[in-house]
């Protein structure tokens, strides 16, 4: 046996094994070329020997660093954060499948000046990109484009879209803001307002408000709704409903009686700004937002909203990246979204 003074390689568990070097380096990463009884000796012996694997040496020898970057881009809060609360939920989850599938996980946060398109993998920092919370997608297309002409690795969070580069995992938001628009149809509202960048600046906002545009308009209600632009903040939702209450006073057509809000954020500052008046909610005003973060379900009233499944999409982030990174066949994946109804809508009383 080695002295256990000394560290043990796979030259000593080769000796002990009978068998190659190569045969024990293939034998602890569980390849099918070894079979199992040889598998299971070597692996035996490198336990008893409390042998570990030089994990920077075989990453040099594969030019692979068995890591992956996450990319997240800073959101306004209102708190220091600067991280969307929806994309924390999400973390874990990346977190959790990275671990699972032997990978470890860096986390950054990138501005849209830095040359995080020229990093990573070019300097063996990362295997793989996923890009996280992208914001406005218009003031980095040409480095996503960038990353793909390079050959880089990556995968980003967003619904599927022709123009955009690479493979994208991400949530059908025009059948989420369909859904829950048909929902409060449904209950009798009849008077909409939507809350939430419309532009092509906001790629899964404007699909939210597009589902949103279908439902009306197969009911003949669009024609008298009402849009104001926010982006997800507490205090844009804010701003935003103060702003309609004030064109009430002067607007023949008065308040809407269902706020769509494209976000949870927007959501509560609507919320907020209501409870600061004599409507109620939902008996004056129902109110929807979209993402079900975890605050959502503790608001007063608890928040109806749509769910974008945190879990599966962190699960889907790394299993696609990993394929990218092993050069098997990628596809984009879009989620369904999910209505959770809670208190913050009702009937029409």
């Amino acid at each position: 046996m080695v002295p256990m003074k000394e560290k043990a390689t796979s030259f000593d568990i080769a000796h002990l094994a009978g068998v190659s070097q190569s045969t024990v380096s293939r034998a602890l990463n569980n390849s099918p070329l070894v079979n199992q009884e040889t598998r299971d000796r070597v692996q035996r012996i490198a336990r008893e020997l409390n042998y570990k694997v030089d994990k920077n040496a075989s990453n040099l020898r594969k030019q692979k660093s068995s890591t992956i970057a996450l990319l997240l881009f800073e959101d306004p809060t209102s708190d220091d954060s600067m991280i969307n609360p929806f994309f924390l939920a999400m973390l874990g989850s990346i977190t959790r499948a990275c671990a699972a599938a032997g990978y470890d996980l860096l986390v950054s946060f990138q501005n849209l000046e830095d040359d995080w398109h020229a990093e990573y993998e070019d300097s063996n920092k990362a295997d793989g990109i996923i890009l996280l919370g992208y914001g406005d997608y218009t003031d980095y297309r040409s480095k996503v484009a960038q990353l793909e002409s390079q050959g880089t690795h990556f995968v980003r969070w967003g619904a599927p879209d022709a123009a955009h580069p690479g493979v994208s995992v991400g949530c059908d938001n025009f059948q989420g803001g369909y859904s829950i628009t048909e929902h409060l149809i449904a209950l009798g509202r009849t008077r909409f307002a939507f809350i939430g960048d419309s532009g092509n600046e906001a790629p899964e906002f404007m699909a939210r408000f597009q589902g949103y545009t279908e439902a009306l308009t197969s009911h003949n209600l669009y024609e008298s709704s009402l849009q104001s632009d926010a982006v997800s903040t507490e205090e844009a939702g804010f701003d935003a409903i103060q702003g309609m209450l004030n064109d009430a006073k002067t607007n023949e057509a008065g308040l809407p009686d269902a706020i769509v809000c494209a976000s949870d954020l927007i959501a509560m500052g609507v919320l907020r700004a209501l409870r600061q008046t004599a409507l109620k909610v939902p008996d004056d005003i129902a109110v929807v937002g979209y993402d079900n973060i975890a605050v959502s379900a503790f608001t007063t009233p608890a928040l109806t909203t749509v769910q974008q499944n945190t879990k599966l999409a962190g699960e889907l982030l790394v299993s696609t990246l990993i394929k990218a990174i092993s050069n098997e066949k990628v596809e984009d994946f879009l989620m369904p979204a999910e209505a959770i109804i809670r208190h913050s809508c009702g009937a029409k009383t």
